[in-house]
């Protein structure tokens, strides 16, 4: 499991853009390594860090991707395609049962919910159960956690891994972790795993728990919020490109706020707006039980 990943959708190697020696040799060195962290990039983006002409970036990223499959494709060829989705196991047969069978890769997953409705937990079981052989529910792979709110808990890992058969230590060398300590760091851990982590090592989850704290801490009254929501809908977008580049799962968990004005309903509403709301694939809301 600490070898490089060896499957998934790498088809070619960084070689096959067809380059000049200075190109390729400029991409290296701004940490473009592989075709899935060039598929995964803004074409402005990598102009700018890659001191290229736009044009050139432009290229460069639409040809990874199409060496990577990422193009037009039949309605035939998306069904064989999503036939062989991988799905990382939840621990719960009636939450696997209501996400048609686990977590997917290519795709991100939301878990909000009020404080204490498990959110972190399942982020925890998660971390363990992607390492767990594909007959078992897992993906056999390493998970990245980027942690905003200092809640991960080796403890939680060690009797989870026990619990799931693995070897506690092992398990914990397979979680690669990180603490973000403002949006900024958030947003420099993504681009850093897009370009070193990634393409380097086998991981198949990557968990961001939770996604919207430090841009609801920083980013307050209506005069920020604008500014918030551009942030962090490149932010998601960027999530979305590296789930698919790289066929892993993201999953991300996600606060709640109350709505004193609604006396109907659930009067919780998770934070973000539509920005959020419109980047995953699958939401799931978590309360509290009864009783």
């Amino acid at each position: 499991m600490g070898e490089p990943k060896s499957q998934g959708r790498k088809l070619a190697s960084i070689e096959d853009l067809e380059l000049t020696p200075t190109v390729l040799s400029k991409l290296v060195e701004a940490g473009y390594k592989t075709l899935e962290s060039i598929a995964a990039a803004n074409s402005a983006e990598l102009a700018s860090i890659v001191g290229i002409p736009l044009p050139t970036a432009q290229r460069i990223v639409i040809k990874a991707r199409d060496l990577l499959g990422l193009k037009f494709k039949t309605a035939l060829e998306l069904r064989v395609e999503r036939a062989k989705i991988g799905r990382i196991t939840t621990g719960s047969r009636s939450l696997d049962a209501l996400l048609g069978g686990g977590i997917e890769t290519k795709s991100i997953t939301e878990f909000f919910g009020e404080y204490g409705t498990g959110k972190t937990n399942i982020c925890h079981q998660l971390a363990v159960n992607v390492q767990l052989p594909e007959d078992r529910g897992g993906l056999g792979g390493k998970a990245l956690y980027i942690d905003t709110e200092g809640t991960f808990r080796w403890e939680r890992i060690e009797a989870m891994a026990r619990g799931a058969g693995l070897d506690p230590e092992a398990a914990m060398r397979n979680i690669i972790w990180a603490r973000a300590i403002n949006s900024d760091h958030q947003i420099s851990l993504v681009e850093e795993a897009t370009n070193e982590l990634l393409p380097n090592e086998n991981i198949k989850l990557l968990i961001i728990d939770s996604v919207i704290s430090h841009f609801r801490a920083e980013y307050t009254g209506r005069e920020t919020l604008a500014i918030r929501q551009q942030k962090l809908n490149k932010h998601l977008h960027d999530l979305a490109r590296i789930a698919e580049a790289f066929d892993i799962a993201v999953v991300v968990t996600n606060q709640v706020m109350a709505r004193p004005d609604l006396y109907y309903g659930d009067p919780t509403q998770a934070v973000g707006g539509h920005v959020l709301a419109h980047a995953p694939g699958v939401r799931v809301q978590l309360r509290k039980g009864r009783g």
